[in-house]
């Protein structure tokens, strides 16, 4: 049986904060289990914050929808937004940065694609009708019937 859950709110960081609460609430509702939790808010969070810092950066308004889906075994959660598309319309690498060298050189960023790719087991992105649709998945642990 599948179980969704929704929500959409204004691109802020604030707003974004608030809203991934509350999806992980929604979540928890519809049965998200625990030892899942940690990974899923983790990826939705990057994944959010990237909408937010980089789609919508030069915007003064902008939406983000979030819904998700558990069903068989897989979550599926597809955040869409109308902000320009991705470069070459494609997804980034996601390599891990170079933390070799001295701490004042290390990089602020680079690890937020590299940890969703690490986290999900799978992912998926599109333009479609001026918006971006990405698609994070995560398998669910099956549980006993019983």
């Amino acid at each position: 049986m599948a179980e969704t859950f929704a929500c959409s709110f204004e691109a802020t960081e604030q707003n974004a904060r608030s809203c991934i609460l509350a999806v992980m609430e929604g979540l928890r509702d519809i049965d998200l289990p625990a030892d899942r939790a940690g990974d899923v808010q983790i990826a939705l969070t990057e994944a959010v914050n990237n909408v937010v810092e980089h789609a919508y950066a030069d915007a003064a308004d902008g939406e983000i929808r979030i819904h998700c889906d558990l069903s068989s075994g897989l979550l599926k959660i597809r955040i869409t937004d109308t902000g320009p598309p991705l470069p070459k319309g494609e997804l980034p690498a996601g390599r891990p940065a170079d933390i070799s060298g001295p701490l004042e050189t290390l990089p602020e960023g680079g690890f937020g694609w590299y940890l969703i790719r690490q986290l999900t087991c799978g992912l998926h992105y599109e333009r479609q009708a001026g918006s971006n649709l990405l698609s994070l998945l995560f398998k669910m642990p099956t549980r006993p019937a019983g």
